[in-house]
């Protein structure tokens, strides 16, 4: 059994912050299973250079862009027309994921899930993916220094019982609040098909806006998610959990973590686990012979889980 680990590691102080990149390790894990070589996208040959077509296409535009006025208006133009054309088709997407990444990560660390999933769950290319940036706070666990953060952090490792912040959970929550709001108001897409998830501190901001409805908005509070994903995750504000009957009984949750993780500690997952299913909600949890990161099962698992919450069981 392989474990493809492609990491990016951050050292802030004494803490160690990683950065998963899942696309790679799945898309050559599953290729090598199936004894097959990736095939990378062949390049372009334009301006006399070689270059991939994304870039390529860059480069068009902006070489385009340098041209007379008349024909920068004709590009914003054609621009305007293309977008309103996407955003009429993006009102039929059937449904969201709203992704929260890790301490000390960007949107970009996790936004490979927009072709990982696909690829393993094909209908899950009809559906939006929404991966909101953390703010730059401090963090006091880093002596104060500030990064990418959802709420600060006071404990290390991660442990039943460490120090909660409250405010800066409820900020999260509301992030989420307003991702998912703006997905319905302009893509028509209800929160009841929207999946949100994250992972490490991005997982736990989730699970709190999916199930403790003390934190969410007035007006907010009784509603269900289609589902909620923690990866690596743990259960904040245990003490004051209250979930809602919607909630309940229409947001089922997967949550996946390491065996041998020592950041966000094992113990974590069957604590919050044991805590949502006393509360009757329904969570599929699996562990993974890994440390605090992704594992190709996991994701596998995951497109499994975000495909059958949003589409069905029938393919």
């Amino acid at each position: 059994f392989h474990i493809l680990k492609i990491s990016t590691y951050v050292t802030t102080n004494n803490v160690l912050v990683r950065r998963t990149h899942p696309e790679r390790f799945v898309q050559r894990y599953f290729a090598r299973q199936k004894g097959v070589r990736r095939q990378r996208p062949q390049a372009v040959t334009i301006f006399g250079s070689s270059m991939r077509p994304i870039t390529t296409l860059i480069v068009l535009i902006l070489n385009l862009s340098t041209r007379s006025m008349s024909g920068r208006n004709r590009i914003v133009t054609a621009a305007s027309a293309f977008s309103t054309s996407a955003s009429a088709k993006a009102c039929d997407k059937p449904g969201a994921l709203v992704f929260l990444h890790g301490l000390g990560d960007t949107p970009a660390g996790w936004s490979s899930l927009r072709s990982v999933l696909p690829s393993l769950r094909p209908r899950l290319s009809e559906i939006k993916y929404v991966f909101p940036p953390a703010p730059t706070i401090p963090i006091t666990i880093n002596g104060g220094m500030q990064m990418p953060g959802w709420f600060d952090l006071y404990d290390w490792p991660i442990d039943v019982g460490s120090e909660d912040d409250p405010e800066g959970l409820e900020k999260a929550v509301r992030q989420i609040e307003e991702a998912v709001s703006k997905l319905e108001s302009e893509d028509g897409i209800p929160p009841s098909r929207i999946v949100v998830g994250g992972f490490s501190q991005g997982g736990a901001a989730a699970l709190l806006a999916a199930y403790n409805k003390n934190l969410r908005s007035q007006g907010v509070a009784d509603t269900a998610y289609a589902g909620c994903v923690g990866l690596s995750a743990w259960l904040t504000l245990p003490d004051s959990l209250s979930v809602s009957e919607k909630s309940s009984q229409g947001t089922p949750m997967f949550w996946g973590h390491g065996k041998y993780d020592d950041k966000v500690l094992f113990k974590q997952q069957a604590f919050g686990v044991e805590k949502l299913r006393s509360m009757d909600v329904q969570v599929k949890d699996e562990v993974y012979p890994m440390g605090h990161e992704s594992h190709p099962e996991e994701m596998m698992a995951l497109a499994t889980f975000v495909d059958e919450v949003l589409f069905g069981q029938k393919e």
